[in-house]
């Protein structure tokens, strides 16, 4: 499967063969902004190391790690689809929680719908967008249609949260159910609508060293950072809970 990995720019000086090494990160796609970030300050901090970074759809990712796809480091926005890679087999010693992340409903500026509430997103007149139930931030959604008794009709469902917001920050749609952190990420171009019950369903976001990593001892290093004090930082900054 062709990968569409995009790079956070080069390090310092390579090692002896002048060429730098590749540290390939798999992250699901809520996790953009701050690892985007992360990945600079860990190549500034290793001279010589090139971070790669692969965000999309937790389940997708994980079905390109079992597609033989090479990664060193997986990130996922739920504990479920860190257990499929842990089943099978793609996963070098015991994931650890890093961060949380609730719903929340995100509107375009201006809110032209006139959105105030989860309940009003079942509405007729109002074109919502969700997240496939395959992935962490669609299962999200289903459990707080079931913990509110509302059903949502969304007009499409997509299989990344950024895909849902962009539904939304490009006008063709009304309202999509997002995480806090992606209306954080998006600035002006968004308003949010709170869902009341919105921290009982809490995702806990898995990082884990990948098995077949051409550069475990990177990937470790790399997982250090995300779980100490600067990455814990740079995640709270954009709205992650602490684990």
């Amino acid at each position: 499967m062709a990968l569409a990995l995009s790079g956070c720019g080069t390090g310092g000086g390579g090692g002896a063969s002048g060429e730098n090494t590749t540290l390939t990160v798999y992250a699901a796609a809520s996790l953009t902004e701050s690892f985007e970030d992360l990945a600079a300050q860990f190549e500034e901090n290793h001279p010589g190391v090139d971070v790669q970074l692969n965000f999309g759809g937790s389940s997708t990712l994980v079905t390109q790690l079992q597609d033989g796809a090479p990664a060193d480091v997986f990130a996922s926005a739920d504990q479920a689809n860190m257990d499929k890679a842990v089943d099978a087999d793609l996963i070098d010693g015991s994931p650890s929680i890093f961060a949380g992340n609730t719903l929340t409903v995100a509107v375009p500026s201006g809110n032209p719908a006139g959105v105030t509430s989860f309940e009003d997103l079942a509405g007729d007149d109002v074109d919502v967008v969700v997240c496939e139930t395959r992935v962490p931030c669609g299962t999200a959604t289903q459990k707080i249609e079931d913990l509110t008794g509302v059903t949502l009709d969304p007009v499409s469902e997509e299989s990344s949260v950024t895909d849902v917001m962009g539904k939304v920050t490009s006008g063709q749609a009304d309202a999509g159910v997002v995480y806090r952190t992606d209306v954080k990420a998006a600035g002006d171009s968004v308003e949010e609508v709170e869902i009341d019950r919105a921290d009982q369903v809490v995702n806990e976001y898995p990082i884990a060293t990948v098995k077949s990593a051409g550069n475990a001892d990177l990937a470790r290093e790399f997982i250090e950072l995300v779980e100490g004090p600067d990455g814990q930082a740079r995640l709270a900054e954009e709205g992650f809970r602490s684990p």
